[in-house]
């Protein structure tokens, strides 16, 4: 059984990961409506992946048979000038997500909840490849500053990232 404490946590962590899927669209959107078709795929599949995270969590609190407790999604920003600037946000908002999946880990800790520690493990490691993925694209971006071909050629890579279902969700019956 999960303790009050931690079942707050997690589901405070559905909603950030709810706000980030919306993050992300909103980027997505915005990217589009200024041509970059290949940055706007990039971030709608982050959208995708944000879901996939909210669903995961969504799953363990049910498979605990605790209450998932959806509440109102903030608004979002929706509108960047350069993708370059996108990016910046995203490892800045990847890093806070960082952080709030360390806070869930802590509390598992501590209150020795080793199911949950168990979870958390994949989270952990997704989010350094997030944080790692988004710096790359914020040096990617900066190598092509002011280089309209570059930008170009950059966004012609990001359109052929495809999305994966999350492989937590690959095993569960949906």
């Amino acid at each position: 059984m999960l303790s009050k404490k931690l079942h707050e946590a997690l589901n405070a962590q559905i909603n950030a990961e709810m706000w980030s899927a919306y993050l992300y669209l909103s980027m997505s959107l915005d990217a589009e409506v200024k041509g970059y078709k290949g940055i706007a795929n990039w971030f709608y599949v982050q959208f995708r992946e944000e879901q996939d995270h909210a669903r995961i969590f969504m799953n363990y609190l049910l498979s605990r048979d605790a209450a998932v407790s959806l509440q109102p999604i903030e608004t979002v920003r929706t509108s960047w000038a350069s993708p370059l600037e996108m990016f910046r946000d995203t490892l800045e908002h990847e890093q806070k997500v960082t952080a709030m999946i360390g806070n869930l880990a802590s509390i598992a800790a501590e209150e020795k909840d080793f199911a949950t520690s168990n979870m958390l493990v994949w989270f952990i490691d997704e989010q350094v490849e997030e944080e790692a993925s988004t710096r790359e694209k914020i040096g990617a971006c900066e190598a092509v500053e002011g280089n309209k071909f570059g930008l170009y050629m950059l966004d012609k890579e990001l359109a052929a990232r495809t999305y994966t279902q999350a492989s937590p969700l690959g095993s569960s019956a949906e």
